[in-house]
């Protein structure tokens, strides 16, 4: 960094102080106030006050020291390192348990794992052998299962959370990059990174739906919250593949043991099957899409264009593209779907979009290499990543700027929040 990092004030205190002199003349009084107004304005607000009871942890995977950095996102310091496995690269946490799962992709030659945290007490409490280089995870809406793609057994797991094991493989395209689980829990979407396929796996069946080809270098799969549409971006290209999904009928929502849910759905009357839909262009070495809350709208980070494209969900416009930072790899959209946040990697920046005015709102200065993005619970704070200067930056959204950086292991790559409250 070019300048020291200090932390903010208290404004409570200095409230306080402020409010302990009376001033006797009205007109005195008028001025100060109208002095003090930008003053005010230009002020921190406090940081959130939080119950007795509530914990919140930002977790972070170090590739190159097999841990996992605990972030204490209340008092915002550095928890603990817990160590996992080799080579940890993905991390999620679940929607129902107060429990985090890691991703260590192992060595090249050898199976790789995935780390159970119990995050009421952050400590390891399993770990579930998987194949060769899983490299993402995914869950489903009610947290029972976990979806990891193996990309060099070119197979996905399907891994039963409360059972702590692995229940079956599901084979998918040449090494798999990701598998994105349907919010619906009715679609499996799994890009093959090699072959430029993304398979549609019916996950009652564990059986291919529908394969499609096409896309080079196919990467993180978006589903849209109502389960209608994917979108995958085509990293060794310049477009993102749109692809509609089939709603089946009476069809099984999660993997099951039964004959019935063994055997493949009959399509019903007005059924339609999968089908590609479109191929839009957007700027070259397209790596993440990022979507807004409310549905509306999706943003494309193209890697090697220096830009994010714009595209409206229900038409499958391209609105735009708009120069960001040196090599964008990851978007976040805000919770009042105003503002769109970018990691550049080869940058130390964070670049802001405002998405009602359509222009880049200006940048923020993080640490060296910025990779990945997440937001505490109640959005007040934004962790980057920074792979390069291996620490967290973490960002004050209602002023837009670095409150303090916190170190982590080597190489961090992934991170993920978790908030909760304890008996």
């Amino acid at each position: 960094m070019n300048a020291p990092l200090h932390r903010a004030s208290n404004p409570t205190a200095a409230g306080r102080a402020r409010g302990g002199r009376k001033i006797r003349h009205s007109s005195r009084l008028l001025a100060l106030g109208l002095l003090a107004l930008p003053l005010t304005a230009c002020r921190p607000r406090p940081f959130p006050q939080y119950p007795a009871n509530y914990r919140e942890y930002a977790y972070v995977t170090n590739s190159g020291s097999n841990t996992v950095t605990v972030l204490d996102v209340v008092n915002v310091r550095i928890d603990r390192e817990l160590a996992v496995g080799q080579d940890p690269v993905a991390v999620a946490a679940s929607p129902t348990r107060n429990e985090i799962y890691v991703v260590n992709s192992g060595p090249l030659t050898g199976a790789g794992s995935l780390s159970v945290i119990d995050a009421e007490h952050n400590r390891v409490v399993a770990t579930i052998p998987l194949h060769r280089q899983p490299v993402s995870i995914d869950l489903d809406a009610k947290g029972n299962f976990a979806y990891v793609a193996n990309s060099h057994s070119n197979t996905v797991s399907v891994v039963d959370l409360k059972a702590r094991r692995e229940i079956a493989q599901i084979s998918a395209g040449n090494q798999p990059d990701a598998a994105a689980i349907a919010p619906d829990g009715k679609t499996l979407v799994v890009t093959g990174h090699k072959d430029g396929s993304v398979s549609l796996i019916d996950p009652a069946t564990r059986r291919a739906r529908a394969v499609f080809s096409g896309c080079p270098g196919a990467a993180d799969p978006l589903v849209l919250s109502d389960s209608s549409r994917a979108f995958v971006p085509c990293s060794e290209g310049h477009q993102v593949m749109v692809i509609a999904l089939a709603h089946p009928q009476n069809h099984p929502a999660a993997p099951g043991l039964s004959a019935d849910a063994q055997r493949a759905p009959t399509p019903s009357p007005g059924w339609e099957p999968d089908r590609l839909e479109t191929l839009m262009d957007v700027g070259r070495a397209p790596v993440n899409v990022a979507l807004k809350p409310d549905g509306g709208e999706l943003f494309v980070s193209n890697s090697l264009s220096d830009s994010i494209s714009e595209v409206v969900t229900n038409s499958n416009d391209v609105g735009g593209a708009y120069m960001m930072g040196e090599n964008p790899v990851r978007g976040l959209v805000s919770r009042d779907n105003a503002l769109l946040y970018v990691a550049n990697l080869r940058s130390p920046y964070v670049t802001i979009y405002s998405i009602d005015d359509g222009r880049r709102m200006g940048s923020i200065h993080v640490g060296d290499g910025p990779c990945a993005l997440a937001f505490s619970a109640n959005s007040y704070l934004l962790f980057a990543v920074d792979s390069r200067s291996g620490d967290v930056a973490v960002v004050r959204t209602p002023s837009e700027s670095l409150f303090t950086l916190l170190p982590t292991g080597r190489d961090p790559s992934a991170i993920v929040d978790k908030a909760f409250k304890v008996p």
